[in-house]
Order: C-alpha cells, then structure tokens, then sequence
C-alpha cells in the first residue's frame, strides 16, 4: 500500500464525508459533545477542513473524525476538506486503516454507532494506538539489527 502525494496545493478535495476511509474507529462521547457546543451546521466558516491523504486511490481521513460525526449528525452529508500535506508515519496509518476495515469501518458514518464514553475511548482507541505504535517501532528496530 502506497499513499499517494500526487495532489497540488490549489486542487481541490472532491469527495464528500460518505467517500472518505477513516483511521479512527472509536469517537469520544466526550469530544463530540465538546465539538457539538459551538458547531454550527448552517455556518461553516469555522470549521476546521479536516485533512485527506489519497491510499491507493482511496481517500483516507488523517484527522478530524469527530468533526466529521458532529457534521452528520447535524445532517451535513460535506464539509471543508484539505488535502494533508504533512508528513506522517505511514507505517503506522496503514495498521489504523487496516484496522478500521477489520472493524467494518469504511467511511465516518461508520462511526456514528462507535461513540463511547471517554474512559472507554481512552481505554479502547488511545491503548489501541499506544501498543499499535510500540508494535511498529518494534518491527522497525527488528528489521534494523537484520541488516
């Protein structure tokens, strides 16, 4: 799997939220209430454009997952998208993907039945991503002493 950088400052994102692969699977009920006290559906000049990076002509979310929810919920089926253009740990982006296609999710609206309380988000996402990064790093610093 390859993400794809081949996307130009001034393009523009053509998807809506129903088109997009998350790399989260869990929402914090916590955050969501938060996002939802000072979203307003009918003015989006406030809201942040969540990132979009291309994975294998799949257009992954990099961040912003919870906006995302906040949007649907309130009936919003797009919102301000920007192509990512940081560099991220690709290694570890493609286990969350991987991941999130594991647990049938396949786009945001996925994961508007996973919002849970933030004890159990920090419990089951936040975990999650810290044994998945340990895993990674792991394998890299095993790959480094086969050399």
């Amino acid at each position: 799997m390859a993400f794809s950088e081949k996307v130009w400052e001034d393009e523009e994102v053509p998807f809506r939220l129903r088109d997009l692969q998350p790399s989260q699977f869990y929402i914090s009920e916590k955050k969501l209430r938060d996002i939802r006290a000072w979203f307003d559906p009918s003015r989006l000049s406030g809201f942040s454009a969540i990132p979009v990076k291309m994975l294998d002509g799949v257009p992954v979310m990099t961040d912003g997952h919870t906006r995302a929810a906040a949007a649907l919920l309130a009936g919003l089926d797009s919102v301000p998208l920007v192509w990512d253009r940081d560099e991220l740990d690709w290694d570890m982006y493609r286990r969350c993907v991987a991941e999130c296609r594991n647990r049938q999710v396949f786009s945001p609206e996925d994961l508007i039945c996973r919002i849970i309380p933030e004890e159990e988000y920090r419990e089951k996402w936040d975990r999650w991503c810290d044994r998945m990064q340990a895993e990674v790093e792991k394998s890299r610093q095993e790959k480094k002493g086969n050399r």
